[in-house]
C-alpha cells in the first residue's frame, strides 16, 4: 500500500472514530430484571441493583456498542433470605462469579432505533451470544441535566442451563426473561 493511500484510510478510520459519542449508563435508571416459572404456579420475579457500563454512538454511520457489567450480589428477590439463596452456590455463585456482563462491539440501526442488539452474555463464567429486541428508543436532551440522555427498554429471553444454571430443573423453569430499562448520559 502507497504511504498517501496508507494516510488517506487512517484519516478515514480516524474522523469515524471521532464522531462516536460516548455515554455512562445511569445506574439509577437501569434495573435489569428477570422472569421465572416457580413449578407452573407462577412467575417470580427478581432484579439486580448495581451494574456500570459504557454506551458509544456514531450516529452519522448508524452504529454503536455497548459494554454492561452486572454485580450478580446486587441480587433482590425481594426478601434477604431469598436474595442469599439466590446468590449461593444453585443459582448465581456470586462469590466465584460477583459479575455478569453483556457487551454488544457492533450494533446498527434500524432506520431511529437500534436494530436488535446481538452481543455476547457473560453469567457463571460462561459466554453465550444474546439478543436484545429494542421495544423503545429515544435520545434528546436531559429535561433537567444540560447533558443528552438516550434511553432504551431492552429485552430477551435466554436458557439458564446454557450458562451452566441448572438448579431444580424442569420445576423452576429453564426459560428466563430478561427486560432492562436502560437510560445512559451523554460523557461530558
Amino acid at each position: 500500500m502507497k504511504p498517501r493511500h496508507l494516510a488517506l484510510l487512517l484519516s478515514m478510520f480516524a474522523a469515524g472514530a471521532a464522531s462516536a459519542e460516548s455515554y455512562t449508563i445511569d445506574a439509577r435508571h437501569t434495573f435489569p430484571s428477570f422472569e421465572v416459572s416457580h413449578y407452573g404456579f407462577s412467575l417470580q420475579r427478581g432484579r439486580f441493583n448495581k451494574l456500570s457500563g459504557k454506551l458509544d454512538l456514531d450516529a452519522g454511520a448508524k452504529r454503536g456498542s455497548v459494554d454492561i457489567t452486572i454485580d450478580t450480589t446486587s441480587v433482590d428477590m425481594g426478601f434477604e433470605d431469598w436474595n442469599k439463596h439466590m446468590r449461593g452456590e444453585r443459582f448465581f455463585q456470586s462469590d466465584r462469579f460477583p459479575q455478569a456482563r453483556f457487551v454488544a462491539r457492533d450494533f446498527a440501526f434500524d432506520a431511529d432505533r437500534p436494530a436488535p442488539v446481538a452481543g455476547e452474555l457473560t453469567l457463571l463464567g460462561v459466554s453465550r451470544n444474546v439478543v436484545l429486541k429494542v421495544s423503545q428508543w429515544r435520545c434528546a436532551k436531559h429535561p433537567i441535566l444540560p447533558r443528552q440522555l438516550c434511553g432504551a427498554d431492552l429485552e430477551t429471553t435466554i436458557k439458564r442451563s446454557d450458562f451452566g444454571m441448572n438448579a431444580n430443573l424442569p420445576g423452576i423453569g429453564d426459560d428466563v426473561r430478561i427486560t432492562i430499562p436502560v437510560e445512559a448520559l451523554k460523557d461530558s
